[in-house]
């Protein structure tokens, strides 16, 4: 997440909301009430409409019924949001986030703590970022953090394999279903595109995940 948040007040004015676009160059901005819970969200899309609603008498497309009034009046925050209850807490997983957003449609997420208040923005650029760590990062948190941490489980006795974000997995784990369990756990970290499973159980199939 992007965290301090930059935000607005319902009352902040479309010319101002434009200039924080510009200046922080990001793509939207919570609305928040004085108590920093999340009231709504205006991204470059809802100003566009309302800069989609001006007169110009040399066009010959009509502006949109539903757009609103433009920069020269009186609007705000309030009138430009989205109204946007889904949100997430920062223990939510890249891939937890990136669904709620697809599921969606939301480019922008609102980071919020215990107390419902916004800490961070997650945006859609955030998520794919994680796709830039590099394969020898990757490969060491699943060997030290990942495989150290399932019982049963020898890190010693399984190969991991990194390249361009996709893990290939080999090696003996003690148990069958413990496949899955290691499989799962990889997928799961930042920046892995696919697991490749060729772990010998004992006798369990190998797949592809």
């Amino acid at each position: 997440m992007t965290s301090p948040v930059v935000r607005v007040a319902p009352e902040t004015g479309f010319r101002e909301i434009v200039a924080l676009l510009t200046d922080y160059n990001i793509t939207g901005v919570p609305v928040m009430d004085a108590e920093g819970r999340p009231l709504g969200v205006v991204s470059e899309a809802d100003l566009l409409r309302t800069l989609a609603a001006q007169e110009d008498s040399g066009s010959l497309l009509p502006a949109p019924e539903s757009a609103q009034g433009g920069p020269g009046g009186a609007v705000t925050a309030a009138d430009l949001m989205t109204i946007q209850p889904v949100c997430t807490t920062p223990d939510t997983s890249v891939v937890a986030a990136a669904r709620l957003m697809s599921r969606h449609g939301l480019k922008l997420l609102p980071v919020l703590d215990e107390d419902g208040r916004v800490i961070g923005m997650v945006s859609r650029g955030d998520l794919l970022r994680v796709f830039l760590r590099e394969d020898h990062v990757i490969r060491r948190e699943i060997v030290e953090e990942v495989l150290g941490r399932i019982d049963g489980v020898s890190p010693a006795e399984i190969g991991v394999e990194v390249n361009q974000g996709r893990v290939v997995l080999s090696g003996t784990v003690p148990e069958p279903h413990l496949v899955s369990i290691v499989v799962n756990l990889c997928r799961s970290v930042d920046g892995v595109v696919s697991v490749t499973d060729r772990l010998d159980s004992g006798g369990a199939p190998a797949g592809v995940g």
